[in-house]
């Protein structure tokens, strides 16, 4: 092989393992998920797209947040467990959610119709923080819940509207657990946001 060839096969190679490293670091999760501040610190690109979904359809950031920390602690490609055949044997996935908002396929094919945004990945965070505003507006407007409402609109989020009207939830004291602790976590992230929120601004304007 000529070292001119050498050379090129070199950089391809390079250039390649460079662009595998740059996407594995785009779509890991944050090092500091409790942490919001951290957060769109480490992923610059991120707030920019939930404040934009804020924006849009008046989820604030902090519920949005706490809801994607619930589903799938920010891991972009989030999928259920799968069922076990025979008590060992892994089978089908327990639903076809999948995801940053473990967002099933038929929610999934209402919002982009909804929507139009054809283009749309549940597998990019800014596409699920718009769809979680999305949904929450809908949460709103048909059961009367508040935007800022973590725990309500947790519920309505894993139960579906229908469900939630007719407060299936009532039977499941653990998702209930589960949705005090997504107030909790939206609560925290919103005292954290209160801290950094200046900052991130002025980054979001040069960005």
């Amino acid at each position: 092989m000529s070292g001119l060839r050498k050379k090129s096969v070199f950089l391809i190679t390079l250039l390649l393992s460079a662009g595998v490293v740059t996407i594995a670091c785009s779509t890991s999760p944050p090092e500091n998920i409790r942490d919001s501040c951290e957060m769109f610190t480490e992923k610059d690109d991120w707030y920019p797209a939930a404040l934009d979904s804020y924006e849009k359809w008046g989820v604030p950031i902090h519920v949005q947040l706490a809801i994607i920390y619930q589903e799938s602690r920010f891991v972009h490609d989030a999928k259920p467990p799968r069922k076990k055949l025979l008590w060992v044997i892994p089978w089908t996935r327990m639903s076809s959610a999948y995801g940053y908002g473990q967002i099933k396929d038929s929610t999934w094919d209402w919002y982009l119709e909804s929507t139009n945004r054809r283009w749309a990945d549940r597998d990019d965070f800014d596409d699920v923080v718009d769809f979680i505003g999305w949904y929450g507006s809908i949460s709103h407007r048909k059961l009367g819940i508040s935007k800022w409402d973590a725990y309500n609109q947790y519920l309505a989020y894993h139960e579906g509207h229908g469900g939630f009207k007719r407060k299936t939830y009532k039977k499941k004291a653990w998702l209930m657990k589960v949705a005090r602790k997504v107030d909790t976590r939206a609560k925290n992230y919103r005292a954290q946001l209160k801290q950094c929120e200046d900052s991130l601004d002025k980054g979001w304007w040069f960005f």
